[in-house]
């Protein structure tokens, strides 16, 4: 054998069940169609953040969290309705994950050199039910590093067993086959990639070079999810979210693909909800692109304008950073709406220098180089350099003095002008006169008001409440917003020991699962939502049970 185990994807879940295997004293073959530039994966282009359950950070914010309420906010966004059959093992995951979540997940990773910022983030704030989709309480824990000190002790376990001879790494080797011998998977088998040596992210060479087989006592699947293949999207949007967009923008490398679903499929793994993916509506044009159709999203704030393509005001609980899902299924249901791929953000230069963060390790130089003197330029005066230098060099961005202009620039983005200058100055004016008070009847600015209670949002994250059309908060920003590709969350079905289940429920023998592969545990932990912080963290937990069960197999 080659092998005592074989690890497909050298992302963040192959990683870390790479590094449970050497631990285990076992021989690894990682598998990766990229080049050794792409180590980590997409989790190496993340933010970073974590979903940790009553940790120290937030106690120190003030935070008053628990087991009970994140699994009253899980099983309200997950909303489970498959528990018979394709949920079945994802609840179960769903528990564990939170319990892990609370529990030992945030000291084995300190153990690891994780360290994370001390202000806790309130992503996915919710639909305004107790018993409904979002987060209660702040939860998003921002590693510090982003994603590159997420993947850094995983990637540096393999490299460093590389030199004792526990791992050995075929980059640019691509699987297109499982190899079974009766009821076993007991290799794989594919073509060999010409060498490429693009950078980190940008699309590289198909051009076979060649044929290879390796044998093995197991093999773990942890290969990624479709976001990057918008013919898969588009083939498994549910008709729940409406009709997919026709032109959608990318939030991942084009290497994250699906392949290997299917092909773990091919070979007898049962695949469940399929159907259930998390795209984001917030997504921009990146003026410098790594890959095809790269994509930006904005981590909003909950300050700013939203406006559908036709230039009226997003209804409650279509409000930034509240329920991505839900405004997404809004703006693809509806039937004026169905036709156009875009809404916009309007806000002013007082909420973009506050509120406006962006998604990737690329966009938070601050953060990802650990440079305390940059992350201190957050709280002065002006906006964020990257977030500044898409507002002056971004295709979706435009600014104006007056709201008139404004309005005649952003038609100026679409093939026709759909927006009225008057109905939006209206509308604005509207909301502007709610702001005289510290209560209102306008849900967002008592969502902003709420918001602005908690200290964390006050020092950095939410603007004091002010009029759009105020000129000394000017000038007036317009932003036009894409559905952005993310993630997958339904794939194969595994049990609690990562073990991928064929079609009558059984362990497949010597087959494993993690990450977005494997739905992030059990083939959909997420259910229908995600709380956020919960991908990179379901890649490192089914990446652990996946190297552990492994581990224990091959004996």
């Amino acid at each position: 054998m080659d092998a005592d185990v074989i690890v497909v994807g050298a992302g963040l879940a192959g990683l870390v069940a790479a590094g449970e295997l050497i631990t285990a004293g076992k021989k690894v073959v990682i598998v990766d169609q990229e080049s050794a530039a792409n180590l980590g994966g997409q989790a190496w282009w993340s933010f970073g953040g974590l979903f940790f359950v009553d940790s120290p950070e937030q106690r120190r914010m003030g935070i008053k969290d628990s087991v009970d309420l994140a699994w009253q906010d899980w099983q309200g966004s997950a909303g489970f309705d498959r528990l018979d059959d394709e949920d079945s093992w994802a609840s179960k995951w769903a528990r564990a994950y939170v319990e892990f979540a609370a529990g030992e997940k945030r000291s084995w990773l300190k153990e690891r050199g994780m360290g994370w910022l001390g202000i806790v983030g309130w992503a996915e704030r919710g639909d305004g039910r107790a018993s409904g989709h979002g987060n209660s309480v702040p939860r998003f824990h921002i590693t510090w590093g982003t994603g590159t000190g997420v993947v850094k002790p995983f990637v540096d376990a393999a490299l460093a067993a590389v030199e004792t001879g526990h791992v050995r790494f075929l980059h640019r080797h691509r699987v297109d086959e499982l190899i079974r011998d009766g009821a076993a998977v007991t290799g794989v088998r594919g073509r060999i990639l010409k060498d490429d040596n693009t950078p980190r992210g940008e699309q590289s060479s198909r051009d076979e070079v060649g044929d290879f087989e390796l044998t093995a006592q197991a093999v773990v699947v942890s290969s990624g999810g479709i976001g990057g293949n918008h013919e898969l999207v588009r083939k498994w949007w549910p008709q729940r979210l409406g009709t997919a967009p026709r032109e959608m923008i990318t939030g991942v490398p084009a290497y994250v693909d699906g392949r290997m679903i299917d092909i773990a499929e091919q070979a007898g793994a049962r695949t469940v909800n399929r159907d259930r993916m998390w795209h984001y509506v917030e997504g921009i044009r990146n003026w410098a692109p790594v890959w095809p159709q790269h994509a930006i999203r904005i981590l909003p704030g909950p300050s700013p304008m939203w406006f559908d393509a036709l230039g009226r005001r997003l209804p409650h609980p279509c409000l930034p950073g509240f329920d991505t899902l839900g405004t997404l299924r809004y703006l693809r249901t509806t039937p004026e709406l169905a036709p156009y791929d875009h809404s916009w953000f309007v806000v002013t230069q007082k909420i973009i220098e506050k509120e406006f963060a962006l998604s990737g390790s690329e966009q938070n130089p601050d953060i990802t180089n650990k440079d305390l003197k940059l992350l201190a330029s957050r709280v002065r005066k002006g906006a964020p350099g990257p977030v500044e230098a898409f507002k002056q060099k971004g295709a979706d961005f435009v600014v104006a003095d007056d709201i008139s202009t404004l309005v005649d620039r952003m038609n100026a983005l679409t093939p026709e002008p759909l927006l009225d200058a008057r109905t939006m100055e209206r509308q604005i004016a509207e909301r502007d006169r709610e702001v005289a008070n510290p209560f209102s009847k306008d849900a967002q600015l008592t969502a902003i008001q709420g918001a602005r209670r908690y200290r964390g949002d006050r020092l950095i994250r939410v603007a004091k409440p002010h009029r759009i059309l105020d000129p000394a908060a000017g000038p007036l920003i317009g932003v036009k917003l894409h559905v952005l590709t993310r993630k997958s969350l339904g794939g194969l079905q595994t049990d609690l020991q990562s073990r991928v289940l064929d079609p009558t429920g059984e362990p497949i023998e010597g087959l494993f699962a993690a990450g977005e592969a494997a739905g992030f545990g059990g083939g959909g932990v997420h259910g229908y939502n995600s709380l956020e912080g919960t991908f990179l963290g379901g890649c490192i937990f089914s990446g652990r049970a996946a190297g552990r069960a492994a581990a224990a197999q091959v004996g």
